[in-house]
């Protein structure tokens, strides 16, 4: 049975992926006893912060010999463990995913999936609470430390979930606006980041493998994370956008670098470049090529429809503007319009593509 001074606990909100197992022993927080001020083994204003959350724990963090000790129990939940309790030995036993760390309380080494560890302080119990080193234990987790100085606070970062990753060298931003500051170096193609949220249409919430936070945008060149929400996001806003342009002129063969005129495919090449990066081919007949194919029973909102024209197999082009609209231009009288996608339009259609 976990005896009292165990039981009793507040689980942090936040929880982490479990990351490999570190292969040898971390050293102690640098800085830490130069800057301590408090006697070895009391407590000291030290505060602790998960991803940004201050970690609540039972009984204040102590400083020990250099090191943050915490109560044990907070310290490996909030990192997403799984604990068990041996009364008898003192020994506890911490498991997630393909990691495995046993430690005896008051040993001086612990084993990390069958390794023994070195501890710089060994864990102790202190009024009715059984302490464990900060660093050893959330390294061992996975999870990144850091001493902020100005702050007297250890910052502990967890593994980032990757989910997607970067496409196009993209800034790292402090806001959704590309106006706001950039937060480090350009993240450059190929690198992992964790999407934590879409914030709206064209900006993602991401971390960093280096634990950076920040902005970056959502347009599809730039990661090649997707969802169905942000799709719709963004087919609203192209449908908006391309609205913007009711009752412009049609002219055929018009200009792709004005706005004055359009034909239908410089009409919709307009608004992907505008809304979303999206390059199409000018002609109606290349713009079919791309993305990929979807079925009219399988239509959303933000996909091209191509139809048979001017004897040409495809020979014109409009977007599917959700609730059976197509907005597109084909006419004189009309120009830029939004209408039924009617029978007499299906008699004609050709095929769709989805293209983000």
């Amino acid at each position: 049975m976990i005896p009292t001074y165990l039981r009793h606990t507040r689980r942090a909100v936040l929880a982490s992926s479990l990351a490999a197992a570190i292969l040898a022993s971390a050293p102690a927080m640098p800085a830490l006893a130069a800057e301590a001020g408090a006697p070895s083994g009391t407590a000291s204003a030290v505060a602790v912060y998960l991803d940004g959350s201050k970690l609540q724990t039972e009984i204040a963090p102590r400083m020990v010999d250099g090191s943050v000790l915490v109560p044990m129990r907070s310290l490996f939940e909030a990192q997403g463990a799984k604990l068990s309790w041996d009364g008898t030995t003192k020994t506890v036993t911490a498991e997630k995913a393909n990691t495995k760390l046993i430690y005896r309380i008051g040993d001086s080494t612990a084993d990390l999936n069958g390794q023994a560890m070195q501890l710089a302080v060994p864990g102790r119990i202190a009024d009715g609470y059984t302490l464990v080193p900060l660093r050893f234990v959330s390294e061992s987790l996975g999870s990144k430390v850091d001493w902020d100085e100005a702050a007297r606070a250890v910052r502990i970062y967890s593994p980032i979930e990757v989910n997607a990753t970067i496409q196009w060298g993209v800034n790292l931003r402090n806001a959704p606006d590309a106006a706001s500051e950039t937060v480090g170096e350009m993240l450059p193609k190929g690198e992992k980041i964790q999407v934590m949220r879409e914030a709206g249409a064209l900006w993602l919430e991401v971390r960093t493998q280096d634990q950076r936070t920040g902005y970056i945008s959502a347009k599809p060149k730039y990661s090649d994370y997707s969802s169905a929400t942000l799709r719709e996001q963004q087919a609203n806003e192209l449908i908006a956008y391309g609205m913007t342009y009711l009752g412009t002129p049609y002219e055929f063969g018009a200009s792709p670098d004005q706005t004055s005129t359009f034909d239908c495919s410089s009409f919709v090449k307009r608004v992907f470049s505008e809304v979303l990066d999206i390059e199409l081919p000018r002609v109606s007949y290349d713009q079919a090529t791309q993305g990929q194919e979807v079925a009219l029973s399988d239509l959303q909102k933000g996909d091209l429809l191509f139809f048979g024209a001017r004897g040409l197999e495809i020979g014109h082009v409009g977007i599917y503007a959700g609730d059976n609209q197509i907005l597109h231009t084909y006419s004189v009288k009309y120009g830029v319009k939004l209408e039924e996608f009617s029978a007499s339009w299906k008699e004609r259609f050709v095929t769709a593509r989805r293209v983000y």
